[in-house]
């Protein structure tokens, strides 16, 4: 979950990227617009990915080198 999570915040941020650059927002343009449905879809799924990484910030590594 944390390696799915983290590739669509980077694939928001590449978004952001875009839009910052050359104000193309290439969520929108392959979602049929901002206002759509599948395009906003794509923004919620993106916004909860973020969430989700924040956790990432405040866990302990738990992992124990072999």
């Amino acid at each position: 979950m944390d390696t799915l999570a983290l590739i669509l915040v980077i694939i928001g941020a590449l978004n952001w990227g875009l839009v910052s650059l050359f104000r193309f927002d290439l969520v929108a343009f392959l979602g049929g617009g901002q206002g759509a449905l599948l395009s906003r879809i794509i923004y919620g799924v993106v916004a909860v990915a973020g969430i989700w990484c924040v956790t990432l910030l405040f866990r302990r590594n738990d992992r124990v080198a072999d």
